[in-house]
């Protein structure tokens, strides 16, 4: 698949290796070079700058410029012609005859963009300070001036590299404070312009050479009375440079799909369609390993990208350097947007997060982020963060009562530690923590003595995080606030639909069977094996909590989830999918001694437990209940043919909070220990404790502790496996503080670095049992010459239906091509009926979906057809919590106006991006919007979309058909003409159905046909038509802000020229939303 990482530009194409970037920087004094000494014999043979000298040399070489630790991850060192970025960990290793030359350059960010800003407690941080914006100038400008446009400029691109010179000719009268006639006489506008623009001019007659230096000096004269700072000019050149040529921002990598390789078909298989993979905070786990060819080790790199629902992103580069230089740019991208602690691969690590790791030290973050996060903390609790001004002291800030002490560590030249002020050294900085948490610190007079060090939390808020104009938030769990019964989310079930076959065991709430689940549909029934849990009548009172968990399972999908169908709410049975192989805590006793069960195939259940949990950890949502026994196993997997296994995490049952404390007790070691005192304070933190215990579970299948309450009171430890790089991820899951536990992410990187070492050797086979290498880990699910927008009608697996229209019905179906219940779900849409006309309206609505790209719009993910091609079905991503309309009226108590602004400025970007794409979608309504989580919605069904003519900027449908008229347009209704601004009029009716949250005694054609009345002698069309003439609008809903309704009644302008445009519509709403108008929620 062709694919690239959204967010900030970053592609992959089948170009050479020439970045997308300008040539060297000859004007900047941040270069760091290596050159030969005169005399050879002085030196040792090879010169070795020390591990992470990007990290540990360059910030040294910057401080003169004034660049501090907060903008220094925007940059990064890359060779004098930028042909190669290094990551921040390099080795350089040069030889008394060469000479090396590397150019520090900012790397992530080069365009500032005015919608994104760092995060702050109040108000809003600027990502760039003044000395990096002056570095990124001067950087830019280089670029510019020195040309990378070849060929002849059109006559557009001249006028504006001349608006450029003009801004950059005015920074110089207000840096230098000259006169005009001074610029004038010392400075060609030509020096200001690219090489390629001043070859175009000298070439053009005297006159019109006078001509253009005589406009350009007036309008350098008619802009010399702005009153504004050469730091503003320089940003407005930096975005209109931008404006002018967008490929100066992106970094481009010649990639192939690695199947093409291993068949020794060079080349066959290059990437060349540029397609969105994901945004950054979306990936999970990113991993390097070498390529292979006939079972030999080359050169080239094998990079496997992974998203938190799965999906993988896996592509060769030719070299070691390339591979990591593309990693380490993702890496640091992750850091500036998601978390700013996090790495993915040691291979990229910067040195200096590796020292805040192993210290439990902050990054550069302000004071009072500090202090917030003290501020829930214990007395005497400490956070040590780095220096926001400078690269080699750190904070150490204490929690003294209600107030805070800061005492400033330093570091010398010799690597040594102090306390200013204070004589005594320390070998690191563990050892001075360590001294002064065992006596009196002081501070500004007082006496101190450090408790519990707080450390970072994955994806922690803070100014080291850089928030784009294009994010969202990130959503809540859905487990909180509790609900009702009546409130929960989940398909019910008839109890004539199911039938129950033998017995499979018993839980600890519930009787567990196999069954049988019918679902009719027109004239054909589909039967599914299914697995129900049957709630025993004895623990009624515990009812309430197993349909919670069942709502929360419900409202989730991802491949390593027990997928939920439903629940028959009359006898308390949760309906799930059928899990062949069951739980794995069984398994493993059944088959630990066969040979099928080695370390590499633990590895794999571990880590695709982990890819389960992080995405639960991503979504805020706690487990609670994790052991190898929750653990269903789908696949057996196979070392022979690298089929790997397959694992399913069930749902968690009745809540912690509702269980005795000797349930509890018997949890042990499962539970985490702050769970035993206190079990209704679920966190996060409690699920990396279960995942520790039930690794240990799964590697040593050793016996329990049996005084299990005095193993926690002790604060023991189970023992250690034998593999000591296992033992200590173990050991660090379950460690005793909760804030010290890793996230998932860190986990996942963790036992990557488990999978690629010899453990294996060592422990589970001989030599010659020993299956290939990597061998689960390079398994593809389906054949890599298959096109992966192709789905095979035989492996669509039906589940239930979502929804049905007028032509068509949309189903949830399994994608599973290995038939095991492991494929991917998603949502199919097929025509009811397939005529000739239905068809081929059903393949332009296709190739619309296809041709679309964001996070507004729902995902294409291709076609199947049936045999013959007789019948087609559309194949898109699978988004749990149903439609926009039902949604809204089953949680209107937990919506507040915020989270309905929210909503409308998702939708208003979607269709700001379908207009720009000269596409009308003609049925905008709550009912085509889908819900994928409680803070993200997407724009869906484009069955009546249409294309713009190039020639005209709206379309006229001849054949109408059956048509939403109540969120249509005037012009619409009275001559089938449908534009931009008709999409603006239906969006305002979605507004109206936001507010009054899809109420069905206020729904729009309800209103209108009350304002009709009972007597309706005309057509509803005419007369609708007469009551909008008549400026007859839908009310405003009950609580409605009035600038809300006056979004709606602007949107329902008459007039189509008097209607906003969705560009107008998307910051009035971000306003409203962020309550910079008056509106309350």
């Amino acid at each position: 698949p062709a694919c690239l990482i959204d967010g900030p530009p970053l592609h992959l194409t089948n170009q050479p290796l020439w970045l997308q970037l300008p040539p060297t920087l000859a004007t900047l004094p941040s270069i760091v070079w290596h050159t030969p000494p005169t005399r050879p014999g002085r030196l040792p043979p090879a010169v070795r700058f020390p591990a992470g000298f990007c990290q540990k040399a360059s910030p040294a070489a910057l401080l003169p410029a004034g660049i501090l630790p907060v903008c220094h991850p925007l940059f990064a060192l890359a060779t004098e012609d930028l042909k190669c970025w290094f990551p921040p960990n390099h080795l350089f290793t040069v030889d008394n005859s060469s000479c090396q030359v590397v150019v520090y350059r900012i790397r992530c960010l080069r365009t500032p963009c005015p919608r994104s800003l760092r995060w702050c407690i109040s108000g809003a941080g600027a990502v760039l300070d003044c000395p990096t914006i002056n570095y990124l100038f001067a950087q830019s400008r280089s670029d510019f001036i020195s040309g990378r446009m070849e060929g002849a400029l059109s006559l557009q691109m001249q006028e504006e590299c001349l608006s450029l010179a003009v801004l950059d000719m005015l920074r110089m009268v207000k840096e230098r404070k000259w006169s005009l006639e001074e610029i004038f006489s010392s400075v060609s506008y030509k020096s200001c312009v690219p090489e390629t623009l001043r070859h175009q001019i000298q070439q053009q007659s005297f006159l019109t050479r006078k001509r253009i230096r005589r406009k350009f000096h007036k309008s350098l004269r008619k802009l010399s009375g702005c009153q504004t700072d050469d730091c503003a000019l320089k940003l407005k050149y930096l975005i209109d440079l931008e404006k002018l040529e967008r490929t100066w921002v992106e970094e481009s990598f010649p990639v192939r799909a690695p199947s093409a390789g291993e068949r020794g078909q060079e080349g066959q298989r290059i990437i060349h369609v540029r397609q969105p993979f994901c945004d950054f905070p979306e990936i999970a786990d990113i991993s390097i390993k070498q390529a292979s060819r006939d079972s030999s080790p080359v050169e080239n790199r094998i990079v496997t990208v992974t998203k938190t629902d799965n999906r993988i992103l896996e592509v060769e580069f030719l070299t070691l350097q390339e591979a990591l230089s593309f990693v380490s740019l993702i890496d640091g991208y992750y850091r500036l947007t998601a978390d700013a602690h996090h790495y993915f691969c040691k291979a990229v690590a910067p040195p200096r997060l590796l020292e805040n790791v192993e210290n439990q030290c902050h990054g550069p973050i302000r004071s009072e982020f500090a202090a917030k996060k003290l501020a829930v903390s214990d007395e005497g609790a400490y956070l040590l963060r780095r220096s926001p001004q400078d690269f080699d002291s750190y904070l150490l800030t204490t929690c003294f009562g209600r107030d805070y002490k800061g005492c400033l560590i330093q570091r010398d030249k010799t690597g040594s530690y102090s306390l200013s002020g204070v004589a005594r050294r320390f070998c690191s900085l563990q050892e001075l923590l360590h001294t002064y948490q065992n006596c009196a610190l002081h501070a500004d007079g007082v006496a101190l003595r450090l408790g519990t060090c707080c450390p970072p939390r994955p994806k922690e808020k803070s100014n080291l995080l850089i928030v784009r104009g294009s994010c969202y938030q990130v959503p809540s769990s859905p487990s909180a606030p509790r609900r009702s019964t009546n409130q929960m989310t989940f398909h019910k079930i008839q109890p004539e639909n199911l039938t129950m076959c033998e017995n499979l065991g018993q839980g600890s709430f519930t009787k567990i069977y196999r069954g049988i689940k019918r679902d009719q549909e027109d004239e054909e029934c589909h039967e599914t094996e299914v697995l129900l849990k049957v709630m025993d009548g004895s623990h009624g009172n515990w009812s309430e909590s197993f349909l919670e968990a069942a709502s929360i399972m419900s409202q989730i999908s991802h491949k390593h989830l027990v997928l939920l169908y439903g629940v028959s709410i009359k006898e308390s049975i949760m309906v799930q999918e059928y899990v062949r192989f069951g739980a794995l805590d069984i398994y493993l006793k059944k088959n630990q001694a066969g040979g099928k069960v080695t370390a590499s195939w633990k590895l794999e259940v571990a880590k695709q437990l982990a890819y389960a949990l992080n995405f639960l950890e991503d979504k805020k949502i706690v487990h609670g209940n994790i052991s190898a026994k929750k653990v269903l196993l789908a696949r057996e997997g196979d070392a022979a043919s690298g089929s790997p296994p397959f694992i399913k995490l069930s749902d968690p049952g009745v809540s912690l909070a509702m269980l005795t404390k000797e349930m509890l007790i018997d949890r042990i070691p499962w539970v985490a220990p702050e769970c035993i005192s206190d079990p209704k304070n679920l966190k996060l933190e409690s699920d990396k404790w279960s995942f520790g215990a039930t690794m240990w579970e799964i590697f040593s299948g050793g016996t329990m502790p049996t005084s299990k309450l005095q193993f926690y009171q002790n604060s023991l430890q189970l023992p250690a496996p034998k593999w000591m790089e296992l033992a200590t991820l173990i050991t660090q899951c379950m460690d005793y503080q909760p804030g010290w536990r890793p996230s998932f992410r860190a986990i996942i990187r963790d036992l990557n670095s488990l999978i690629t070492s010899d453990y294996e050797l060592l422990s589970d086979l001989s030599p010659s049992e020993l299956p290939a290498k990597d061998g689960f880990w390079g398994y593809v699910t389906s054949p890599a010459c298959q096109d992966p927008a192709i789905f095979e009608e035989r492996h669509l697996k039906y589940m239930c239906v979502l929804g049905k229209g007028n032509f068509g019905s949309v189903e949830l179906c399994r994608y599973d091509p290995l038939d095991d219940s492991t494929g991917e779900l998603v949502a199919v849409k097929r025509l009811q009926q397939s005529s000739a006309e239905q068809l081929l309206d059903f393949e332009r609505e296709i190739a619309i979906l296809r041709s679309l790209h964001s996070d507004f719009i729902v995902k294409y993910r291709g076609v199947c057809y049936s045999l013959g091609r007789r019948s087609l079905r559309l194949v898109m991503e699978y988004l749990p919590k149903g439609c926009l309309r039902e949604y809204l009226q089953k949680n209107q108590e937990r919506l507040d106006h915020k989270r309905l602004l929210l909503y409308a400025w998702q939708i208003c970007k979607g269709m700001e991006y379908l207009g720009s794409q000269r596409y009308v979608h003609r049925d905008l309504a709550s009912r085509n919007i889908l819900v994928e989580n409680e803070t993200h919605v997407k724009i869906g069904d484009f069955g009546l979309a249409k294309l713009l003519p190039q020639d005209k900027e709206y379309y006229v449908v001849r054949e109408p058909g059956q048509s939403p008229v109540f969120w249509y347009a005037p012009e619409s209704l009275s001559d089938n003409v449908f534009s931009r601004e008709s999409d603006v009029w239906s969006f305002g009716v979605v507004l109206y159905e936001l507010f009054t949250y899809s109420n069905r005694s206020q729904s729009p054609s309800e209103e209108f046909l009350r304002m009709m009345g009972l007597d309706k002698p005309m057509p509803i069309i005419c007369h609708l038509l007469e009551l909008l003439k008549d400026e007859r609008r839908l009310p405003a809903p009950p609580g409605c802000p009035a600038e809300v309704h006056g979004l709606m009644l602007s949107c329902w302008a008459f007039s189509q020229g008097k209607r906003p445009k969705f560009s107008e519509l998307g910051p009035k709403l971000e306003a409203l939303r962020d309550g910079r108008s008056k509106v309350r929620g």
